[in-house]
């Protein structure tokens, strides 16, 4: 699934690795109040949709377990050009996803649907946020929206930067 070399328009075609972690699969359905209604099927059909308007390709997982994120994170590395990542609450305890975004060097945007600096003391460190271009947070399933499009912007941007190098 490389797709660095073909191009739509006057653009190569993007792909984009968007991965959701824990308990993220019961978006809709948990606490309502701070994540909203919004199922993770409406989430990745908006973001679907949404690619196809910035012709980009994406391919989103989910995954409540730490060492498969990683895993999918160090795939990347030869499929993707860029991340787009809601850890969950990894956000606040994996060194080890961290790490694996350090290690392929993607240019990868942190989301988050509630602001997580409102919430909890705990849930104010991020360990992603070192080692992410941006974070997005606090707009329920519009943070998505608004980091795809941040990450394909600096993408692009990135891409011009270089052929005019």
């Amino acid at each position: 699934m490389i797709l660095q070399s073909l191009s739509w328009g006057c653009h190569t075609l993007l792909s984009i690795l968007v991965l959701h972690g824990a308990n993220l699969n019961l978006l809709g359905r948990r606490e309502p109040g701070i994540y909203g209604h919004e199922t993770l099927k409406d989430i990745d059909a908006a973001l679907e949709q949404q690619a196809i308007e910035l012709q980009v390709k994406i391919s989103s997982f989910q995954s409540n377990h730490e060492g498969v994120l990683i895993d999918w994170i160090h795939a990347a590395w030869d499929q993707h050009q860029g991340i787009l990542i809601n850890p969950g609450a990894y956000t606040h305890t994996s060194i080890a996803i961290r790490d694996a975004i350090a290690a392929v060097a993607l240019p990868t945007v942190e989301v988050h649907l509630s602001n997580i600096h409102r919430r909890e003391a705990f849930r104010h460190h991020s360990y992603i946020a070192p080692v992410a271009i941006g974070q997005i947070s606090g707009f329920g399933a519009e943070s998505y929206s608004l980091g795809l499009q941040a990450l394909v912007h600096h993408l692009r941007q990135d891409a011009l930067r270089q052929d005019k190098a």
